[in-house]
């Protein structure tokens, strides 16, 4: 078993709290020092109370979603011979209604576009049948609820 933490910190800065008028900005520290300024999204919180330059937990939801595919497919490519020279994806994330009712992430899209150089460059079903692979081993992807679409 692993753990995995991380120190998220606000401060109300003599805003009205009660009034409802109180920024949503604050940090995210890890383990390995590296802080990151976050917030709450500007769709969802109307500017001054939110940032749109910083990250938002939706948007890191879905970046996570996407690394641990990234990952995970990178090293399929290595295990199988296959020389990867960038991997770029394009993701995005849908919020709407579960079928409880609740907002959620619940569609998440990985446009995932990938080069290769030498003399294993794989064919399209080849790389839709590594996509697949990634995705199954992904523990993001096997964390959550939200529908993933993996778009080659």
């Amino acid at each position: 078993m692993s753990k995995y933490a991380a120190t998220i910190k606000w401060q109300r800065n003599n805003e009205d709290f009660l009034g409802n008028n109180y920024s949503r900005v604050h940090t995210w520290q890890f383990n390995g020092g590296t802080e990151i300024a976050a917030s709450a999204s500007s769709h969802l919180v109307p500017l001054p109370w939110s940032c749109e330059e910083n990250v938002d937990p939706e948007q890191a939801f879905v970046a996570s979603l996407s690394s641990c595919h990234m990952l995970f497919y990178l090293s399929i490519a290595s295990e199988q011979g296959i020389q990867v020279e960038s991997y770029t994806d394009q993701a995005e994330g849908v919020m709407s209604k579960n079928p409880a009712g609740k907002m959620a992430i619940s569609k998440i899209t990985l446009r995932p576009r990938v080069t290769y150089s030498g003399s294993n460059i794989p064919e399209h079903k080849t790389e839709e049948s590594m996509h697949h692979l990634a995705h199954d081993n992904c523990f993001i992807a096997n964390s959550v609820n939200s529908q993933i679409e993996i778009d080659i």
